[in-house]
Order: structure tokens, then sequence, then C-alpha cells
């Protein structure tokens, strides 16, 4: 072409990246690679091709992990790992910062390495995906530097096993491997079968960095080798990839004490007001699903527009489609590179293909021909029940609706079973940061998308996983209190068959929605002191009485939208009539236990309730410094519903302990109360109604924890579940809670001290952190 007819055209001509160092690189190496294993490479072994998805060429071999592979990983992590964190914060730091600077070195390699593993589009490699890796290691490098004064009642887990996916390999290595090397902790790392010679890259620099063999270990191989690391003997597993794989690692891990953070699938809202600027959102629209070919997790995958601009949106988008560039990734003037394997391009084809509803649009662009592309795509007039807008493609489709008012657009975003990341577009800024916290999601960008920053911390909700990766939430999946904990024991009821020690029958209820209700089994079990005498008896709660306490709490919704001070106030009131009848609940404790400790427990109690008052209205967010013209806000709002399986030996404390800052956090609970000395809890009742205490904010059952815990877990509308049990049902409540993957918290049989005051722990778990984002300026 002229340049006359260049401007004419505004056509782009090509802009090649050279792929010859990148190239260079891997010839080096021999094109074959084992595994990085103790600070050096293995000899390579049998394994599989690594393929460049635009062109279909071999760009390598790499070695399929055996179990005696993984286990000379662990076995190297094992041993470095004691060492590594006694090197202490500043000291770790000097190899976070070397690492970080060695990835600037080499940028343009991992760039070029990058798009021809993966398929991405150079630009969005070289701009995006290198610098945040680079940003994570200096980030982390600082909070290394700052532990010891900032986190000086934490220490690191041990070593940690950590499975990435193939979408942005590089970019999920720094977000796992850099918090925690910083924390201490050593790594075992399996990059994607795919796409793992960025991770292979990152090796060789680990080695030019001087890093203590050991610290990081990296091996290749397919899903098998992900269930060996899972199964290893690692103090944490961190996975980012499906939710049907995270289903199964819950499983899989669960009872065995291995602390687990899962980020897994989104079906994203991306919200269009009819005040937004068009053309804006048009443009974060296209970075928000044909970004990596929408291999995103967190994809603003479905399209709402309001009604009365959705027939001029949707025309210039489909005029903006046409525009969009499809080929050579490794091409500077790229928009959408290949699909990274002929297996996902299958998948995503299948799934449109199978789709009868709406009206589909893909641009007249030339597709090259070879290789795994697939073109942008839109698909309208879907509605909430269609299975494309219910289920992740992970591919460059766009699926659309359209809704009427602000309430329901939150409906329709809120109706998935995700909940990663939303956007909304709006000039309103009152709307905006009104629709903002209703959205179910743990990040949310407005007027604005695919904002990521090292000191926001990113991760879901629902089954979109828990944990965050960056920020000092992120730190906390890297890091464990301080000390050593001991085995708890079974503590059995007492036996007996003396008289009622109260001439009066007293058979208590359970507690469900604010009033006494009595067991669906219609059986009750006898409680007896120490002495023989009974105490009393109590109702033997089943999967029934879980279900209605779940219901009543599920009803108290406008607990959570109450403010901190109102929440606070109640707290004060439950602690001040707990006081009126501290003796009266002294001597019940020491009946029960046959142990004088009663007046003291009573008093922690109420100490409790008067911190987690005084923590109602404090507990806040942060405003992160991340590097835009903007701010990030870290919101901490409640998880939602919480079923508590209490301390046994704590029969008031136990309770009361789990119960205030849960509900100071505006969740709403369900406690089992303690096995075998539950009247303290059914006492308890009577401060409760005289508290204010709105109905369904607490819940307590009494009887068996083994027969309550799995309905408990496995419940849908429970949001988290905590177990301080005596009886060893840890595994049981986190093979259930894979249902919907809620969050749990169990002691897996070890004690806790609970004259101690663990207000913060419980805090930290009884809170969700979302990052909303706000861009300002013109």
């Amino acid at each position: 072409m002229s340049i006359k007819e260049i401007f004419e055209t505004m056509d782009y001509g090509p802009a090649p990246e050279s792929a010859v160092e990148a190239l260079a690189w891997l010839v080096d190496q021999g094109d074959r690679f084992g595994h990085f294993i103790n600070g050096a490479f293995t000899p390579p072994a049998d394994g599989f091709e690594s393929r460049n998805p635009a062109t279909g060429e071999v760009l390598a071999t790499l070695t399929q992990a055996t179990q005696s592979d993984v286990d000379s990983a662990v076995t190297a992590a094992r041993k470095a790992q004691p060492k590594w964190e006694a090197m202490g914060g500043p000291g770790r730091a000097k190899y976070l910062y070397a690492l970080a600077r060695l990835l600037q070195k080499h940028s343009r390699l991992f760039a070029v390495l990058e798009s021809l593993d993966n398929g991405k589009p150079i630009r969005e490699a070289r701009d995006i995906d290198i610098p945040l890796a680079q940003r994570h290691f200096y980030y982390h490098a600082g909070m290394a530097q700052l532990m010891e004064a900032e986190l000086p009642d934490v220490q690191a887990l041990g070593v940690c096993g950590q499975i990435i996916p193939w979408n942005f390999p590089l970019l999920m290595l720094s977000w796992k491997i850099a918090p925690a090397l910083a924390m201490g902790n050593t790594v075992v790392l399996k990059p994607a079968e795919y796409t793992s010679l960025t991770a292979l890259l990152f090796a060789d620099i680990c080695k030019q960095a001087g890093l203590p063999a050991g610290v990081v270990n990296i091996v290749t191989g397919d899903g098998a080798v992900g269930e060996m690391i899972v199964a290893a003997e690692v103090d944490k597993i961190a996975f980012t990839g499906s939710t049907s794989v995270g289903r199964r690692i819950r499983e899989a891990t669960a009872g065995s004490g291995k602390g687990l953070t899962l980020e897994l699938g989104g079906k994203s809202p991306y919200i269009v007001f009819d005040d937004a600027d068009i053309d804006s959102a048009i443009e974060g629209l296209v970075d928000a699903i044909w970004f990596n070919q929408g291999q995103v997790c967190c994809a603003g995958s479905r399209l709402l527009v309001q009604e009365g601009i959705a027939e001029t949106f949707h025309a210039k988008l489909r005029a903006r489609m046409d525009k969009l560039r499809i080929g050579n990734p490794l091409d500077k003037c790229i928009d959408v590179g290949a699909i990274v394997d002929p297996v996902q391009l299958d998948t995503i084809s299948a799934l449109v293909a199978a789709n009868t509803a709406g009206e589909m649009y893909q641009p007249q662009i030339q597709i090259p021909e070879g290789g795994c592309f697939y073109p942008p795509t839109l698909i309208e007039g879907l509605t909430t029940s269609d299975s494309l807008m219910q289920e992740e493609i992970f591919g460059p489709v766009l699926v659309s609706s359209t809704f009427r008012t602000p309430a329901e657009a939150v409906e329709i975003a809120n109706n998935t079973r995700y909940g990663l990341a939303a956007t909304l577009w709006s000039e309103n800024i009152n709307l905006a940061l009104d629709i903002a916290p209703k959205l179910v999601a743990g990040v949310v960008w407005i007027n604005g998308t695919n904002m990521f920053d090292a000191a926001a911390g990113f991760g879901g909700v629902r089954e979109s996983g828990f944990g965050r990766e960056g920020g000092w939430e992120g730190l906390s999946a890297y890091t464990k209190p301080k000390g050593k904990t001991k085995p708890l024991a079974l503590v059995k009821p007492f036996k007996g068959d003396g008289a009622p020690a109260d001439p009066l029958d007293r058979t208590a209820k359970m507690y469900v929605g604010g009033k006494q209700a009595r067991p669906d089994s219609g059986y009750s079990q006898a409680i007896y002191g120490k002495s023989g005498s009974l105490l009393g008896h109590v109702g033997l709660a089943n999967r029934k009485d879980v279900r209605n306490a779940v219901e009543a709490a599920a009803g108290a919704t406008a607990w959570g939208k109450t403010t901190g001070h109102l929440r606070a106030q109640i707290l004060y009131y439950i602690g001040e009539n707990l006081s009126a009848r501290a003796d009266e609940f002294a001597n019940r404790i020491d009946s029960m236990t046959g142990v004088k400790g009663g007046k003291a427990e009573v008093e922690t109690s109420i100490q409790r309730l008067f911190t987690a008052a005084a923590w109602a209205d404090k507990y806040d967010g942060q405003v992160h410094n991340v590097p835009i013209r903007g701010v990030a806000l870290a919101m901490k709002e409640p998880s939602g519903v919480i079923g508590a399986l209490c301390a046994d030996e704590a029969p008031l404390l136990g309770l009361v302990s789990v119960m205030a800052p849960a509900i100071a956090m505006g969740n709403r609970v369900v406690l089992a109360a303690s096995q075998p000395f539950p009247l303290a809890a059914t006492d308890f009742y009577q401060v409760l109604d005289t508290s204010d205490v709105p109905a369904g904010v607490v819940n307590i059952l009494t009887g068996s924890h083994t027969e309550v815990a799995k309905p408990l877990a496995a419940h849908l509308n429970v949001d988290a579940v905590w177990s301080f049990s005596s009886s060893a049902l840890s595994a049981t409540i986190e093979s259930a809670s894979a249902g919907n993957l809620k969050r749990t918290w169990v002691n897996n049989s070890q004690a806790m001290d609970w004259s101690l005051d663990h207000s913060k722990r419980f805090l930290q778990a009884a809170t969700e952190v979302k990052n909303i984002w706000v861009p300002y300026g013109e």
C-alpha cells in the first residue's frame, strides 16, 4: 500500500516482533527440559510437546513428572524451608528484589516466549503480563522486609504446593510464588501442561539470582501431576483453574490439615447503564471479553445493557467488532490471538454450536488458516436461564441481555453460581457506588475493567473460590499464628441416674428464628452433672432442624445492612444482660463441667461481647495504593450465613467467642452448642430474647455434632462453616463444603486456648474483602 492509501483506509500494516531470542534460548536448552528441583534442572525424560497454538509448531519437549519427581521436589522444599524462613524478612527481600530485577532485565524474552507458548497477542504479554509479574515480586519483596515489624504474630506455613493455569502462565506464577517466598515458605509449583515454558525460564533466573536450592521447585506434566502435589506432604495447596477441579481438590484435601486457596471460574457481568459513556464502555468491553481471547476467569462475558440504549449500544458494538484484528500473536497490531490448544478450541466451538437461543453475530474478518483461532462472537437476546448465560465458555464469546432498572440489573448480575468479578459503567458516581456493594463479586470495576495490582487482593466468592491473591489480605493464606497447638481430646458428657437437680422439668428446645422450637426428631437427651444428678434435657437436632435454622438465618439479611454502630449497641446490651445473670451462668457451668471455672468463663464471655461490640464499627477496610489515577477500595463485607460447631470444653465462652464477632460483622449464625455441656447455651436464649437481637440473626441447635455437621456443611445457603468441636469432624465438614465451595475453618482436632482473645482471627474469618476500583479524573 502507498502512504496515501494507508491514510485513506487507516489499515494497520504488520508490525512483527522478532522471536529470535526466545527461539535461541530454547535451542540453548536443547529444546528439551527436565524439572527444576533443588536448584538444578533434572535430565530430560519421556514427556510431551509444547506447541505454538498459532502455528502448531513444536517449541520444546517437556518431561512428564513421575511420583518420584514430585517426592524429590517436596523433599527439597522441606529441607530448604527452615533455613529460608530463618533468613528473616530482610534476607528474603534481597532475593525477591533480585528476581524482580531479572524479570525486568529479561522482559522482552519473557514476553515473546509467553506469546509463542500461549498464543496471546505480544502487546498484552509485553504491556500487561510481564510488568504485573515484576510488580508482584517488587511488592512482595517489600512485604518480606516489613513482615517482622508489621506481622510479628505469624509465621510461615512450610511447603506450599501450587498449581497454575495456562491463560496467564508467568503472571499466575508470580501471584503464587512471590507471597509464599516473602512469608518464608518454599514452593513446589506445577505450571499448566500447555504453557510451561515461561515457568522454566523463571527457574533459569532463579539460578541467576542465586536463590538457595530447594526454595523454588518446578515440575511439569498433566493433571495427574497436580493430583500428586495435592496428595503430597505439603502444608498448603494454592490452585487457580476450573471450578470442577477446585471442587475435587477441596474433597481430596478434606481433613488433611492442609491450607487451601482456590481461584476458580467466573461468569462476570458487564453492566452498562443508560447514562454511561457508550464509546468508552464499548472500548472497555473489548478489553473485558476479547482480552487474551476471552480466556480469562474474570472476563466480562455477560453483557447487561439498560433497555433505553440497548439498540444503539449493540449497533456500535457490532461495528467495533468489525474492526478487531485476529492473527499472528507476535504481530503488535493484532487484537485477538490464538486459542491455547485445539482441545480448548473444540470446547468453545461445541458450546456455541449447542446454543439455539438469541441471535449470533460474528464479524466478517479473515481468520488465519491453521492454528487455533476463533472469531470474536456476540450472542444477543439471551435470558438468565439460557446455558450460555450460566456456563463459563472461556473463549472470545460474549452473551448479552437487557435490564430496565438498577434493581433488576443487580438481580440478573447476581443470578449465577459464580462471584469473581463485575464491571459497571455509569457517569453517575452515586449510582455506581450504590450498585457496586450489592454485586456478589470479589472485585468490582467502575468505568474500567481488568484492573489488577499486587497491592489489591484478587479473588472471588461462591463457586469462584475463596482466598485472595495480592495485598495484605493475600498474605494470610501463606501464614499461620505463631506457636504450637495441642491435640484436643474428645470431651464426653457425664453419665448418671441421680434425681433431678431441679424439681421442675427442664427440657430446653432449639432456638430458631428468634423463638424456641421443638426438635424435629421429637427426641431429647439427658444432661447429667459430675455427681450423676440430672441437670435437665435438651433436644436432639437433625437435618431438618438445620434446614429450619438456615432458613431463618437466610431470612435475616437486613442484619448485614445495618450500621456497625447499631450492631455494637445490641452486643453491648447482650453483654450487660449476661452480666446481670453472671452468678447463675457460673453456677450452671460449674454444675455441668464439674470444674470451678464458671465465674472466670462468664466474665471472659462478657469481655468477648464487649470486644466484638468495640470492633463492630472499627474493623475497617482500606484504600489501596494502586498505580492508577484512582483508588481501590477494599471493603470488608459479611460472609453471610455462618454455621459453627462450638467448643465442647468451653460451653459458654466457646459459643460467645464464635457468635459475637460473627454478628458484629453483620453475619447471621447457626450454632451447634457444646455437645456434652449444652445447658449454658439454652440458658443463653433468654439473654438473646431480652437484648433486641432480631429474629434469625442467632440460631442455636443442641444435640450431636456428628448429626448436624454434614447437613450444615453441605447446605447451599450456608456461606461458611467453622468447627471447634472435640469430635473429629474436620474431614466431614471440608468434604461436604465442596458442593458450593464455601469457606471453612476447622480445628483438625487441635485445641484452642479460649482464655486468649482471638477476636482478630474471628473477624477476618467472618468477612470477605471486596475490592472496588474507582478511576477518577477526566
